[in-house]
């Protein structure tokens, strides 16, 4: 079985800077022929917000002729307690009614496919706590299927044993959770974007995997992060037994910094970012 992941695409049909990549993107996974693709998470750049922006980037994808599994990212559903824009019932239902499922399992063979909304983890409300609850259901009765995790944010950045990153990675309660079922389930591979870093490396005999985005790296708004800033995709190839997973740089894609842009795309972040210059 071979797998797609892409993600960060960052689509709109209002703020169209990252939408010429759509096609060389599109192109490409048609060539190489996935049985799957996986999006892991902010499909568009304001569907948190904007249900235009949903609609369009899943008409997007829907040009792809291979089946295609989603999850959200925080620009698609919002993100923790105490951002401008946290998750709550209106943008889950918005992004459940439009694009399905936020959290799901698909599996092929002997493996077991769970994509999670790792948007809920953080808010240790009755929404995680359903997630972690149907997760252990999953887990438990996979019926001797190797598993492979799908998720928005990264587990960690630096360390397993990390504080809180806030915006980047899940918060150490949550990730001390995760880190227990997927340890005695066999999860083999925990695949995720959100930080436009292309990094793969190891934790506890589990694969980890920072897929790229196929949108815009950042320069100078972020500090330096493992890995290496490129736009392109994961080709995750599957056998009865493991995985191994290829980062691409795909052909033809424009790499955007969004730098340059941030007030056009992100005024609020552009706005953080001179409020810290200010008051360094």
């Amino acid at each position: 079985m071979k797998i797609v992941q892409i993600s960060d695409t960052h689509l709109s049909p209002a703020k169209s800077h990252f939408n010429g990549n759509w096609e060389p993107v599109r192109a490409w996974i048609e060539d190489v022929a996935p049985d799957l693709v996986i999006h892991t998470g902010d499909v568009t750049i304001d569907g948190a917000d904007h249900e235009d922006d949903i609609t369009f980037s899943l008409g997007l994808l829907g040009q792809l002729s291979m089946p295609v599994l989603t999850v959200p990212g925080n620009h698609d559903v919002g993100h923790l307690p105490g951002s401008h824009q946290p998750v709550d019932p209106l943008r889950l239902a918005r992004w459940r009614g439009l694009a399905g499922p936020d959290y799901w399992v698909s599996d092929h063979a002997g493996w077991r496919l769970v994509g999670l909304n790792s948007l809920l983890f953080g808010f240790e409300d009755k929404e995680e706590e359903t997630q972690f609850a149907w997760l252990e259901e999953q887990l438990q009765g996979r019926d001797g299927r190797k598993v492979a995790v799908f998720a928005h944010k990264p587990l960690f950045v630096d360390d397993p044993n990390e504080g809180d990153t806030g915006y980047w990675g899940i918060r150490p309660r949550q990730r001390q959770r995760l880190f227990d079922l997927f340890t005695a389930s066999d999860v083999a591979l925990h695949a995720t974007g959100h930080l436009h870093w292309a990094w793969t490396g190891e934790h506890a005999g589990m694969s980890l995997v920072w897929a790229p985005p196929t949108s815009f790296i950042i320069d100078t708004l972020e500090r330096p992060m493992p890995g290496e800033r490129l736009v392109g995709a994961v080709v995750h190839a599957f056998t009865d037994s493991d995985v191994s997973s290829e980062i691409i740089r795909v052909p033809g894609v424009v790499n955007h910094v969004l730098d340059p842009i941030v007030e056009q795309v992100y005024p609020l972040a552009a706005k953080k970012k001179i409020q810290v210059e200010a008051a360094q």
